[in-house]
């Protein structure tokens, strides 16, 4: 801040990401924070072609691979005859107790009639994580897992869940939906992040405001974690849901206009992060350090529940402590109220 109070930097709502091809530039109507907001009618996206569950198979194999070395498995290195980065497939196969010819297969994106038992050796192989092997599950034995038909209506937030979001006082809060969309907050968070209900609905999705819009890159001050958290849950998201078209004109979108995406989505990786700490640069009280927590409702596996809550007497829980005195009227205008 200035010596005026006033942000040194655009606050995060002063800017909207970067319009779609055919999408009108102007902002829907604002709603209440804490309510989900009625659908604006932006231009619809042109049809995307759903994501290629073989192909995506072959390729997070591939890259699982390449990251291990022959000394991370206890195998000898023969570094200066290997044409490629991390282990081969043969060693690959031998570490899983499956013939070549088989593994060979799988990383070619066939996945019929695949054991959990051979998935189960290959994870243990390549040394997956416990989120990498679900992925690797979904993707190779999709018939394994519950499909439900996706509605192409807008989710709606619960009036119960709506209301709890309005009493959470001094809490940043707000409910997130698939593809990270964002489906409702409360005033601490419209105070904190920007009143999302000034934007049309499609643009109220996490990653599309990571990486396209400047303002939200300067309110992360990690912003490289930030952007590769997006990437790694849209992927987990992605095996789960190959066939959701608003995924895939998701991830076309951001291809085409953000180089970062790009290389991101390009390693593959998938994480689940449920919680930890974000560090951001608020336009109106300086720097916070919040802790934040995911909470999946039970009753819709949709949608979850994301709080930041400060450090109680650290200099965080006093700039949250002045953001709600002084309103979300006075954070949107881009001014701290002057004291007397």
């Amino acid at each position: 801040m200035d010596d005026q109070g006033s942000p040194a930097t655009p606050a995060p709502w002063a800017t909207r990401a970067t319009p779609a091809p055919g999408e009108p530039s102007t902002p829907g109507e604002p709603s209440p924070p804490g309510e989900p907001s009625a659908p604006s009618e932006p231009a619809a996206p042109a049809p995307a072609e759903p994501l290629d569950r073989r192909a995506e198979l072959s390729e997070f194999l591939r890259s699982r691979r390449a990251r291990l070395k022959p000394e991370d498995v206890g195998l000898p290195d023969f570094g200066r005859h290997r044409r490629v980065p991390g282990l081969r497939r043969e060693e690959l196969a031998q570490l899983a107790g499956v013939s070549v010819a088989y593994y060979t297969r799988l990383e070619q994106g066939n996945g019929r009639n695949v054991s959990a038992e051979v998935l189960d050796a290959i994870a243990r192989a390549l040394r997956l994580s416990a989120a990498e092997h679900a992925h690797l599950t979904h993707l190779a034995k999709p018939k394994q897992h519950k499909k439900t038909k996706r509605s192409t209506r807008p989710l709606h937030v619960r009036v119960a869940l709506s209301q709890l979001l309005d009493t959470l006082d001094g809490v940043p809060a707000y409910i997130g939906g698939p593809r990270s969309d964002i489906l409702a907050w409360n005033r601490m968070a419209a105070a904190l992040f920007g009143d999302w209900g000034e934007l049309p609905p499609r643009e109220r999705n996490w990653a599309r405001l990571c990486f396209l819009s400047p303002a939200y890159r300067d309110l992360f001050l990690e912003w490289d974690s930030k952007a590769s958290d997006m990437v790694s849950y849209l992927r987990l998201y992605a095996g789960c849901h190959p066939d959701d078209p608003e995924l895939s004109a998701l991830v076309g979108e951001l291809s085409v206009k953000s180089e970062e995406f790009r290389r991101l989505w390009a390693t593959h990786d998938v994480r689940e992060k449920s919680h930890g700490v974000k560090r951001m640069r608020h336009p109106l009280v300086g720097d916070l350090a919040l802790s934040y927590e995911t909470l999946h409702l039970p009753d819709d596996e949709e949608q979850f529940l994301v709080l930041y809550h400060a450090e109680p007497g650290s200099p965080s829980a006093e700039a949250l402590r002045l953001l709600a005195s002084w309103g979300t009227d006075a954070v949107r205008a881009g001014t701290a109220p002057h004291e007397d």
